[in-house]
C-alpha cells in the first residue's frame, strides 16, 4: 500500500481517506498491469477524491488532478476512465482539474486577481472538465418565473454513443461542486 501512496498527493501533506487510498491504489495498479497506460501513468498522480451520490442509487467517481497536469491527463482521459469504470463496477468515473477561487480584491488595494480565478470562470472549467472528451457547443440560460434559473448546456452530437448514458452523472456532479442546476441536451439538427 505504501507505494500506491506516491499515487495522491493532498494539500498541506494531509492524510487521504480510505476512498482516496483506494482510488490511488486502482491508479497503481493500472500502471503495473496495463501496458498501453504505464508509461503514460508513471509520471501522474492525482489530489484527491470522492464519492458523490448522482439519482436514485448511482453513484460516480470524482477525481481530482493537478492543474498542470491536466493536458496529460486528457491524452489517456478515454481509456483510463474506461479502465477505472471497471475497476469500480457501477460507478462513473469523472476526472477534474483542481482550480482555486479567490476572493475580489478589497477596495483600494493595488492587487489585480487573474480573470481564471473568479467564480464564474472556474465553474465554467469545471463544467467543460466534467463532460470531456465531449465539447460544449452551445450554453443557454433558463430563468423561471419563481425566480430560480437553470443553464441548458450543448454537448456535440458526434460524442453522443459515449455520453448519453452520463448526462445524469454530469448534471449531480457539477450540482454537488457547483450548486447550480444544469440540464445537459444534444443540439437538434434541422434537416431540410
Amino acid at each position: 500500500m505504501f507505494t500506491a501512496r506516491r499515487k495522491i498527493m493532498k494539500d498541506k501533506n494531509a492524510e487521504p481517506t480510505e476512498f482516496e487510498d483506494s482510488v490511488a491504489q486502482s491508479f497503481f495498479d493500472l500502471e503495473n498491469t496495463n501496458n498501453e497506460l504505464k508509461s503514460e501513468l508513471k509520471d501522474l498522480y492525482i489530489n484527491s477524491a470522492m464519492q458523490v451520490d448522482v439519482s436514485g442509487n448511482r453513484k460516480a467517481v470524482v477525481v481530482h488532478v493537478p492543474y498542470r497536469l491536466r493536458k496529460p491527463f486528457h491524452k489517456i482521459q478515454p481509456k483510463l476512465v474506461r479502465e477505472l469504470e471497471k475497476k469500480f463496477s457501477g460507478k462513473d468515473v469523472i476526472m477534474i482539474a483542481t482550480r482555486r477561487v479567490l476572493r475580489p480584491p478589497k477596495k483600494g488595494s493595488a492587487v489585480v486577481r487573474p480573470r481564471s480565478r473568479t467564480l464564474t470562470a472556474v465553474h465554467d472549467a469545471v463544467l467543460e472538465d466534467i463532460v470531456y472528451p465531449a465539447e460544449i457547443v452551445g450554453k443557454r440560460t433558463k430563468y423561471r418565473t419563481d425566480g430560480s434559473k437553470i443553464l441548458k448546456v450543448y454537448l456535440d452530437p458526434k460524442e453522443r454513443n459515449n455520453t448519453e448514458y452520463k448526462l445524469e452523472t454530469f448534471a449531480g456532479v457539477y450540482r454537488k461542486l457547483s450548486g447550480k442546476d444544469v440540464v445537459f441536451e444534444y443540439p437538434i439538427s434541422e434537416s431540410a
